[in-house]
């Protein structure tokens, strides 16, 4: 009876940690919290109307590959899930912004739930002339981004902090932030409204 109890055991175990090691969702959750980003404004109530983001904004979870994949143009904020379509609601433009200095070191800051071995971290910005009232798109990002962080497959820390300078630009603008997971096919975005 014992053996028969161990072997049924055993093979439990082992079909429990195959479906474990098949799944294809991270096991990270963060979002950007500085500059402030929308769903830290939705998570901390300074934002209402902002739906399910509200209880989780680490869960900002999309494809990676941003630009030439990823989530779609339209649904940048909400990487892609159209459950927190909120975020990639423009509001006529008046989400809340954050001052920043043009051309000054900013500490970017994440806060993290869990952690997932990670590619890099990605900061874009708008283009000069972008229209804060319109949903995101790519073309309205310039090229490349302003700053990578390498992470070469390291996890990050449950506050994750980068030291970078801020673009040359004036006025309201919109920075886009991704984190590549290395080990799953997705990424976490992050849109924060800004201000130079």
């Amino acid at each position: 009876m014992r053996k028969r109890i161990s072997t049924t055991l055993a093979v439990l175990g082992v079909a429990g940690a195959s479906i474990l090691a098949t799944t294809g969702t991270a096991q990270a959750h963060g979002y950007a919290s500085s500059p402030t980003s929308r769903q830290a404004y939705c998570a901390d109530g300074t934002v209402s109307g902002c739906g399910a983001i509200q209880h989780e904004p680490q869960s900002v979870e999309g494809p990676k590959g941003f630009p030439a994949a990823g989530p779609k143009d339209g649904l940048l904020c909400a990487g892609g899930n159209e459950g927190f379509a909120e975020l990639d609601d423009p509001r006529n433009g008046e989400w809340p912004t954050t001052k920043l200095t043009a051309g000054a070191e900013h500490t970017f800051t994440w806060t993290n739930t869990a952690m997932h071995s990670t590619t890099d971290y990605q900061y874009y910005v708008t283009k000069d002339g972008w229209d804060p009232s319109s949903k995101l798109t790519r073309a309205d990002l310039e090229a490349k981004p302003f700053l990578t962080v390498p992470m070469n497959g390291e996890r990050p820390q449950p506050e994750e902090s980068h030291t970078g300078t801020l673009p040359d630009k004036s006025g309201r603008h919109l920075i886009f932030a991704v984190w590549n997971v290395d080990d799953t096919g997705n990424a976490f975005y992050s849109c924060a409204d800004v201000e130079f």
